[in-house]
């Protein structure tokens, strides 16, 4: 049996950047990673950083032109290209890791015995009893697959992981879900060429988004051929001589979308599969997360969690701010908590990208705010204008009494850095007007700040 004053089960980057901060501090640290093809995490491997390359590749093929032959030729490379990357990145956080005096990374499937003792098993089926004084869960989620007849057994279905290992580009593509993954690679395929359909149960697009932009979105994506069915019944999946097809009902009728490739992109579920949480008395929610507090810990005062399988918002960068507040606890005055980390916020990378942070109008009027609302149309800014990208709407809401910025919503080329800036204005607690008012470079999407806020 080996002995760690810290055990980590997980490389995603919340659990690889504390194992790096724990051993700086010099303490011990026990990495446990079930695949040798996850060093790094679900970001690196089979999600941000390969579906955010793919996207860059497929605007490219679109801007390209050409037949349906020469763009398939493209996705071909592009998906050598993606392998190639994440293989480098993953090898990498491996070394990093690796190489630290104090840390020893175990590849194998962690499981606990109790609250102090985990076991590993490897691929060879030896195993390895670890004892940790303190002990992280970071194990992700996983894409979560819908109880619909014939789908299990559907050759051609694939995840949003899985997905990307797909070498021929599909001439038409059937996206099973309307969320943000869905959205991505909805517009990543219709880049490259694919006749995409997406389905969805729920009547309303975006139902958590403004409604204006969701529309503004919508719109977007049908303009590019992407057919977006709303409140649609899946009943089957059928599949026969390399082909299928998604059978669902809508408005009273029966309809059949024809395809050669189906995403299952329904959400992602808390991957616990072999953890044996009871054996350590850690608690779960009601929705089978890992339940934590404020500060990360567990029911078992020493088992902290981070990221994913806990619950919350799925991002790559929440995971590591997780890091943040664990690490407060540990080797910190423990001030840093959820509860006081800012705002968050986050973008769709679909083409243009889509960004938002706080409130929606909606829901500022729900939440008894008096607000203004600020407005703008992509197409009037100059530099949407010299790129060619006028598509896009913005929209801001401001607190009518404060002054105070509750929530903007972005709809346009370069959203993704934007929205960072709206972000820590926020979080700073400035007024709407310092944005107004700031001073920007000319010609950039930034300056379209001055007439959002005109308000």
């Amino acid at each position: 049996m080996k002995k760690f004053e810290n055990i980590i089960i997980g490389f995603g980057k919340g659990g690889k950047t504390l194992a790096g901060a724990l051993a700086k501090a010099g303490q011990t640290v026990a990495m446990v990673e079930r695949s040798d093809k996850m060093y790094g995490g679900t970001c690196i491997n089979v999600a941000c950083i390969p579906t955010k390359y793919l996207e860059n590749q497929a605007a490219r093929s679109e801007a390209l032109g050409g037949s349906f032959e020469e763009r398939r030729e493209r996705y071909r490379k592009a998906i050598e290209g993606k392998r190639d990357l994440t293989s480098g990145l993953r090898q990498k956080n491996y070394q990093k890791l690796d190489s630290l005096d104090r840390v020893e990374v175990l590849t194998g499937l962690g499981s606990f015995v109790d609250s102090h003792h985990v076991q590993v098993t490897m691929a060879d089926g030896s195993t390895e009893l670890l004892e940790g004084d303190r002990i992280y869960i970071n194990t992700g989620s996983r894409p979560f697959i819908p109880p619909i007849s014939g789908l299990a057994d559907c050759r051609l279905a694939y995840t949003s992981e899985s997905m990307m290992e797909l070498e021929e580009l599909p001439e038409r593509l059937v996206v099973i879900g309307g969320g943000y993954i869905g959205l991505e690679f909805a517009s990543i395929f219709a880049n490259f060429g694919s006749r995409v359909t997406m389905i969805q149960d729920g009547p309303r697009f975006l139902p958590r988004d403004d409604e204006e932009v969701a529309a503004a979105v919508r719109a977007s994506l049908e303009e590019r051929g992407i057919s977006i069915i709303t409140g649609a019944r899946i009943t089957q999946v059928k599949e026969q001589d390399g082909a299928a097809a998604v059978v669902y009902e809508a408005d009273g009728k029966t309809a059949e979308a024809p395809a050669q490739a189906i995403l299952v992109a329904t959400g992602r579920r808390p991957n616990l599969e072999g953890l044996n949480l009871e054996a350590a008395g850690v608690e779960l929610t009601a929705r089978g997360e890992v339940k934590t507090d404020a500060g990360l810990r567990t029911s078992v005062p020493h088992i902290w969690a981070m990221g994913d399988v806990k619950g919350g918002l799925q991002f790559t960068y929440i995971s590591l701010d997780d890091s943040r507040i664990v690490k407060s606890q540990i080797l910190g005055n423990g001030e840093r908590t959820t509860e006081n980390r800012g705002q968050v916020a986050f973008s769709v990378f679909v083409d243009p990208p889509f960004s938002r942070v706080g409130m929606s109008e909606a829901e500022a009027v729900e939440n008894g705010h008096k607000v203004k609302v600020g407005r703008l149309v992509v197409g009037t800014m100059p530099r949407a204008k010299l790129l060619g990208r006028t598509t896009g709407l913005m929209k801001a809401v401001v607190d009518a009494d404060t002054g105070l910025v509750l929530g903007a919503q972005l709809f346009c080329s370069e959203s993704q850095e934007l929205i960072n800036m709206i972000k820590i204005a926020m979080d700073a607690g400035l007024p709407y007007t310092v944005l107004r008012d700031g001073i920007y470079t000319h010609p950039t999407m930034s300056e379209g700040m001055n007439d959002l806020f005109a308000i």
